[in-house]
């Protein structure tokens, strides 16, 4: 985390290289640095995260999976019988 902040203050102040660059060949020599730094900050937020465990995402797949079936039967029914209804209203005023 020292490093990160020692980083971003380098960053804010200018600091670091000595090597004076013009203008549009500046941002582009920024970039390896700005690279270092986001996977830096990558790595840090990474160790931060608590991943669950294996027991969590097989009950929460268990869960995606019902609950994904659930609604494909309820549009399944929806679908067929409003396509039915619509087949109803139609052949009525068809005659």
């Amino acid at each position: 985390m020292a490093e990160a902040v020692k980083l971003k203050e380098e960053r804010e102040s200018g600091g670091g290289s000595s090597l004076s660059v013009p203008g549009p060949l500046q941002k582009i020599a920024s970039y390896p640095r700005r690279w270092s730094l986001f996977f830096h900050d990558v790595r840090t937020e990474m160790s931060k995260v608590v991943w669950p465990s294996r027991q969590e995402v097989i009950s929460m797949t268990g869960v995606v999976i019902v609950t994904v079936a659930f609604f494909g039967l309820f549009f399944l029914l929806t679908d067929t019988t409003f396509s039915y209804l619509e087949t109803l209203v139609l052949n009525y005023f068809k005659h």
